[in-house]
């Protein structure tokens, strides 16, 4: 049996452009020219065949990125946003109608979980949050009117691992969809082999890879793409959250190089993963065999792309988070600031940053400590030189 790789995928892909470049050509149009008036009926009713009638329906740029990233993931097709929460609210709302029910990981990003729990209610749209591992409370959670069950692969900031296989169970056995956002990690997991029904992505984070935009994806089948774009209802269509055909460009070229950074930003993670555990500080790393999801991660992974470049820490209070984070950003370890998958370190202290939308109470409950410090880990080439400024900035502070 040939083993999946995403990253020969995307090689193989031949893509050039109208006079040879080896780089496709950047279609700078918002509208296409037809030569018969019968053809652009056609493609408005969806019956035509490699036709491009308005780019926010479909263009050339984004259709090069698209089938890289269908490629990437093993879907039958893809398409591009212009953010990652323009991925997930389109793929959310394609699927759920007024009156509709989701069960969520309660641990989830958290323009996603206000979204789901402050946004949808206006639409009727009802959401049951559980712990995403624990798979009797998933199972008890839905009800008639459930029409998916949402979470991410890793999940953010508590580095939980969703058991997509045994998730995807549970929706075909009810009739209901898997969505599963896989931002942390492209490459290493393949949701929709594992059964994921909708793969969504931040393209801002590591597919990207810059920093230098913001874009989204989602990887689906035929039919699940063809409805999102439909000029009649589709919500992608209607919605509009196109991405500009100059950035698909960008990132179409800098997924070539992202099987290089997975590999480095997982070698380097793990590697001040292990130099935290010498420490005595709490760290969080699928990695780690003591992680509580590092098994069921493993049965999942190409594991030639390592654990990902995400880990956390525990320092028990903000206080201690905020003074820790300082000095790092003083010493050259990187950026404190929101954000992952860059090629330079970034630090920020989740609880009042990315998942401040989640209320405290519910932080709390979820096991997310008001200290934890979350690191989008680089692509540093000495990693044992940025541990030693760590460290200097762990005594400097007090913490060890």
């Amino acid at each position: 049996m040939k083993t999946f790789d995403p990253a020969s995928n995307i090689q193989d892909l031949m893509q050039f452009g109208e006079f040879g470049d080896v780089n496709p050509s950047i279609t700078d149009s918002a509208t296409y020219t037809f030569m018969q008036a019968k053809t652009m009926t056609d493609t408005f009713n969806g019956e035509s065949e490699g036709c491009f009638l308005y780019s926010r329906h479909w263009n050339p740029s984004n259709k090069y990125l698209s089938d890289a990233l269908a490629a990437m993931e093993g879907t039958d097709a893809a398409w591009a946003t212009a953010s990652g929460m323009g991925a997930i609210t389109c793929a959310i709302l394609q699927i759920c109608s007024a009156g509709d029910h989701i069960v969520s990981s309660v641990t989830t990003y958290g323009g996603t979980f206000a979204f789901l729990q402050n946004y949808l209610p206006k639409f009727n749209i009802s959401v049951s949050f559980v712990d995403i591992t624990n798979h009797e409370q998933v199972k008890a959670a839905i009800k008639p009117n459930t029409r998916m069950i949402y979470t991410e692969t890793m999940t953010n900031p508590l580095l939980q691992i969703s058991d997509i296989p045994e998730l995807a169970k549970i929706a075909n056995q009810s009739g209901i969809k898997l969505v599963v956002d896989n931002t942390f990690t492209p490459m290493i997991v393949a949701p929709a082999r594992l059964g994921a029904h909708v793969v969504v992505y931040s393209m801002t984070k590591f597919i990207n890879g810059k920093n230098d935009c913001v874009a989204g994806a989602i990887c689906s089948s035929n039919d699940f793409i063809g409805g999102l774009i439909d000029v009649n209802n589709g919500t992608a269509m209607l919605l509009g959250p196109v991405l500009d055909p100059l950035r698909s460009s960008s990132i179409l070229k800098n997924m070539h190089t992202l099987h290089l950074r997975m590999k480095q930003h997982s070698y380097n993670a793990l590697y001040l993963a292990n130099k935290f555990v010498e420490t005595g500080i709490r760290i969080n790393y699928p990695g780690l065999s003591s992680h509580p999801g590092h098994k069921t991660m493993v049965k999942m992974m190409d594991q030639s792309f390592g654990f990902g470049g995400i880990i956390a820490i525990d320092l028990e209070s903000a206080d201690k988070a905020n003074k820790l984070m300082e000095c790092m950003e003083l010493a050259g370890v990187g950026y404190l600031a929101v954000s992952l998958g860059y090629f330079k370190t970034l630090f920020s202290n989740s609880g009042k940053s990315t998942s401040s939308e989640v209320p405290e109470d519910i932080q709390r409950s979820m096991g997310m400590s008001e200290g934890l410090v979350r690191f989008s880990v680089g692509l540093d080439n000495d990693i044992e030189r940025s541990w030693q400024k760590i460290l200097h900035c762990l005594k400097e502070t007090g913490i060890i």
